[in-house]
């Protein structure tokens, strides 16, 4: 049976940040995931996550300015520096959340920039970044982005992810699988999925078009979650998507997995 973590960077947009954690629960989400939690005190982070029964399934490595309109740094030779000390302060969040893993954004293409320069950049950070991440008992995590939402990404297919896996050689990095973004890119969502699984440490989903929640678009998630179970998979489902209504009128379709 899946269980399902709710992305607060795209559900409960009507609530402050941490009175979403309570409004999560009350919905029968029992973990939590966003982009990061760096704008208030972790101690105050961990406390709200206890009082409301919840686990910290994922969050970012600091990304640069998000509101700005950056998308990751990690591959990028300028902030390499900052890239490193984003590192340094995820896993100090991620110790006081008891959160087992934290995703690495890899960023935009500079216009003109070298490709090849830009991979050689995110596979040396990656190569500083995992063995620390092991050194502290969580998983690092890359993820796959489609290019019609984040037009000019760096990292957008799964074939793309797994060389960076094959270049970075260390077993403590791993792909987080976003059904909506693969959709986007490449389909064939399951027998990919099927063959990368053992790389794969996190999963999300929204429907397509629309990234809205599952039953809205063309991806069949009841098949989709089924095969998540048949094949083994036991982590985290991460609701990244955007409700069409309200976030609690629209989770009909978890309801069946509630019970």
């Amino acid at each position: 049976m899946p269980k399902f973590s709710a992305n607060l960077s795209f559900l409960y947009q009507d609530l402050a940040f941490l009175d979403r954690f309570a409004a999560a629960a009350r919905d029968g989400f029992k973990a939590l995931e966003y982009l990061g939690p760096y704008a208030e005190p972790k101690e105050k982070v961990a406390e709200t996550l206890k009082a409301n029964g919840l686990s910290q399934a994922l969050f970012n490595v600091p990304s640069g300015d998000w509101a700005g309109g950056e998308r990751g740094i990690a591959c990028l030779p300028d902030r390499v520096e900052e890239f490193r000390n984003g590192i340094s302060l995820a896993l100090d969040y991620a110790k006081a959340l008891a959160c087992p893993q934290v995703n690495v954004i890899s960023g935009l293409v500079p216009k003109g920039a070298d490709l090849e320069t830009l991979e050689k950049v995110l596979v040396e950070n990656l190569r500083y970044a995992a063995p620390r991440c092991a050194d502290a008992g969580i998983r690092l995590l890359i993820e796959p982005i489609n290019l019609r939402d984040i037009p000019g990404f760096f990292l957008s297919t799964t074939n793309h992810a797994e060389r960076i896996l094959e270049k970075v050689g260390s077993d403590n990095l791993y792909i987080q699988y976003d059904f909506y973004h693969m959709q986007v890119m490449q389909g064939d969502l399951i027998p990919t999925f099927a063959r990368l699984k053992d790389r794969i440490a996190h999963v999300q989903i929204a429907d397509n078009p629309g990234r809205n929640e599952p039953g809205t678009g063309e991806i069949n998630y009841g098949f989709v979650l089924s095969e998540l179970d048949r094949l083994g998979y036991e982590g985290w489902v991460g609701c990244e998507y955007k409700p069409k209504a309200g976030t609690s009128e629209g989770l009909g379709w978890m309801k069946p997995y509630l019970k």
